[in-house]
């Protein structure tokens, strides 16, 4: 070979290097939406966010994904449906993004999963619930390990109709509900799984009516409680809606046997606690279990110690008492992208475009206990009613009892007894 000939040579070498060395370490660049101020932020989307975050800390501080730093770009919906589809476009068009991850608010998750999908990106969704995000839309890059608001609904009326007969000493038959919820796709979903299980399990729908979270005013649907005289309440809402609820509710006399919540706001204990003291005590809230509360044999190794660094951090950064299921939503679908997904993303299929990121997914096969959550995650294919959507999640019905959080249902897994009715004295009671 000439003198030219190996000096072309070494420099085709010296730039295969560096280009292979530059695909090794690029970086993944992660849009990350949550509501960060405004209504939802309290209600569970900063939690989760922090969640979300510590995720990113303990994957970077390991080296990243095959050696690929995360680079988690956020963004701040402000509890805004436009502003979460704005920030959504920015963080896909000019930030060049890789992939979206976050989302609290089922109101912007619909036509925010709607729009990525038709871009052909990448949409994970650690949070939001509303089944509609998938039900028959036949979406191909949005996939979501989270449980959906229909579970939600059917899990409570479940917990009602297994507990009727021993503690409300009642026949399952003569149990008289009232299903109220803030009107947006997370409400109108949890209430209709609601209303369509508690009807098949036989129980009396004495009322059901929807509001708007923003609502200055919620006294006339307590009015309409009161006559409806039910022995359960099943809510679904967010933050500020849920204390006036109660608020109101104590005003007016409002009693009743049961109160269950569904996520978002009941899911704060420590903020419900502050603002309502013991008259916290005993409200149920239906939710993807906050993984503290499990008991680290029954999910694989190792799970144990990642929860436990997880509450560790967030307790660290919040000096929060109690750490809120919405951290566990935010750490686990994050956690579960950058060990299981993206991994095999690279490996398999060449990289982390939309296109590697979609084939990655729908390989994921997790057993149950194979997350800190418990669930394990295998996503619908396309074509299913609700591709996209991990088939094996299931939330739990939790109880705040004397300021902590207790697992009562599935019986399986439960920490505590429930207690049903609730006790004499209790500002509810009736």
């Amino acid at each position: 070979m000439t003198g030219c000939g190996l000096a072309r040579a070494a420099a085709g070498l010296v730039a295969g290097l560096l280009l292979f060395a530059g695909t090794a370490v690029a970086d993944i660049k992660v849009g990350v939406i949550y509501d960060l101020t405004g209504a939802f932020a309290a209600g569970g989307s900063k939690a989760a966010a922090i969640g979300n975050r510590i995720a990113v800390d303990m994957i970077n501080e390991k080296g990243g994904v095959e050696g690929h730093k995360i680079i988690a770009i956020e963004a701040d919906a402000q509890s805004k449906t436009d502003v979460a589809i704005n920030e959504a476009e920015r963080l896909l068009n000019d930030a060049k993004v890789d992939l979206l991850m976050g989302v609290f608010s089922s109101a912007q998750c619909v036509p925010m999963a709607a729009r990525v999908d038709a871009a052909k990106k990448f949409m994970w969704a650690n949070v939001c619930v509303a089944s509609a995000v998938f039900k028959d839309k036949n979406l191909q890059y949005v996939f979501r390990p989270q449980v959906h608001s229909d579970q939600f609904g059917e899990v409570s009326c479940s917990f009602i109709a297994e507990n009727a007969e021993a503690k409300l000493k009642k026949d399952v038959k003569a149990v008289k509900v009232a299903i109220i919820h803030e009107d947006g796709p997370y409400g109108v979903g949890v209430a209709m799984g609601n209303e369509l299980k508690c009807k098949e399990l036989g129980m009396q729908i004495a009322l059901k009516e929807g509001y708007a979270a923003t609502s200055p005013d919620l006294s006339a649907l307590v009015t309409k409680l009161r006559r409806a005289q039910p022995d359960v309440i099943l809510h679904t809402g967010y933050n500020p809606d849920i204390t006036l609820f109660l608020r109101q509710a104590k005003e007016a006399g409002l009693k009743w046997s049961a109160l269950i919540g569904h996520g978002a706001g009941y899911g704060q204990i420590d903020k419900l606690i502050e603002t309502f003291k013991d008259d916290a005590d005993y409200i149920y809230n239906v939710d993807p279990v906050a993984a503290q509360l499990l008991d680290p044999k029954t999910l694989a190794a190792g799970l144990g110690e990642i929860t436990a660094e997880m509450v560790k951090r967030y307790k660290a950064e919040t000096n929060a008492r109690e750490v809120p299921t919405h951290v566990s939503m935010g750490f686990n679908q994050a956690w579960i992208l950058f060990t299981d997904v993206l991994p095999r993303a690279i490996k398999t299929y060449g990289g982390f475009d939309p296109e590697a990121l979609r084939k990655a997914a729908l390989e994921t096969d997790i057993p149950d206990g194979g997350t800190i959550q418990g669930y394990g995650v295998k996503f619908n294919p396309p074509g299913h009613p609700m591709a996209g959507q991990n088939a094996r999640s299931s939330p739990v019905v939790m109880q705040f009892i004397k300021g902590q959080t207790k697992v009562v249902w599935p019986v399986t897994i439960r920490t505590a007894d429930p207690v049903l009715p609730l006790p004499a004295g209790h500002a509810y009671a009736r």
